[in-house]
């Protein structure tokens, strides 16, 4: 396993992160892994080097947060691992149940240590824009769990590049802690942050751990042209065909099917190997409901691809709306 600094930050992490929103409750999403099967995956990503976990407070509604902690504390100690987790989305039906008001900001990380079992969080990340709280009140209440030792590191999520570009502005105005990480979608498939947000992170020292990396499996070559595939989530997953299913995104698979037979790989660890490549990329967020996929994700590390390859891959790439801000 390769290990890098997040953004211009001190704290190393490793070039993978697994995220863990496929760890919690099948009621929350038909493909779902519970805490028994969720074990041997936070297991087998620490023997391989992974030391970032992501996860969020509305993943399973809470229940993801909670195996994170209890797997970690079983195979890990706290200081050897990074963990994150993000607020934004509603956790209960009152009026401030969600967004990123002071007051939900302030309840939500409470109950997300809660959650955690942990004193503090590595990277608190903003899971969303909210454009109903001015974002000098988000960025206060977010310095002051900064400065109350609750949070570590500060992150940012899914929006257009002049929203972030306003935060980090306001944060350096008002000398308050500055986010260091932005989570954002991007892949072969997905490449519309290639024209200002990634430009921006890598201008401001912010690192960037994609999500959706290989485009909810699209990029795993699992889907089929005339709808759904071979997975449980392949199969259930209507959002990944709203997002993905163009006759240009089908034809990248095919090349990286294509790169991937050439070189004795699986498409998975080509798509993610490009990713890898991409300037100013952190750590992709890679789900794994598989062994194998864990396996492939952290393969992927150490598979350099030519720039003839890298060509071959991207040049069929066909602008997208933007996708995935809301979500």
């Amino acid at each position: 396993m390769e290990y890098t600094r997040l953004g211009k930050s001190g704290l190393k992490v490793s070039r993978i992160c697994l995220g863990m929103m496929s760890y919690g409750t099948p009621t929350w999403r038909p493909y779902i892994l519970d805490e028994a099967e969720s074990r041997p995956f936070v297991q087998r990503a620490l023997e391989l080097g992974i030391n970032f976990f992501d996860t969020a407070d509305m993943y399973s509604m809470g229940v993801s947060e909670e195996i994170t902690g209890r797997l970690l504390k079983e195979f890990a100690r706290r200081e050897e691992v990074v963990i994150a987790t993000k607020v934004y989305f509603k956790m209960n039906n009152s009026p401030n149940g969600g967004g990123l008001s002071r007051k939900h900001i302030m309840d939500a990380v409470d109950a997300s240590l809660r959650r955690l079992g942990t004193d503090y969080i590595d990277l608190y990340q903003i899971h969303r824009w909210d454009y109903e709280t001015p974002i000098e009140e988000t960025l206060q209440a977010l310095d002051d769990v900064v400065r109350a030792g609750k949070v570590r590191y500060l992150g940012a999520s899914s929006m257009f590049a002049w929203q972030f570009a306003k935060a980090l502005w306001t944060a350096d105005q008002h000398h308050w802690t500055r986010f260091a990480t932005m989570q954002n979608h991007y892949n072969l498939v997905y490449r519309e942050e290639e024209r200002e947000m990634i430009p921006l992170c890598r201008d401001q020292g912010v690192g960037v751990i994609p999500w959706s990396p290989l485009a909810r499996g699209f990029l795993a070559g699992n889907r089929r042209r005339t709808g759904g595939g071979e997975t449980v989530r392949a199969q259930t997953d209507d959002y990944a065909a709203q997002m993905y299913f163009r006759d240009s995104d089908f034809e990248i698979v095919e090349r990286v099917i294509a790169v991937a037979e050439q070189r004795g790989h699986a498409p998975a660890q080509i798509a993610l190997a490009w990713l890898l490549h991409q300037q100013g990329v952190t750590a992709p967020i890679s789900g794994a409901s598989k062994m194998r996929h864990l396996e492939d994700a952290v393969a992927a590390v150490d598979i350099q691809l030519s720039a003839a390859e890298l060509t071959y891959l991207g040049e069929a790439y066909q602008p997208h709306a933007v996708l995935g801000h809301q979500y």
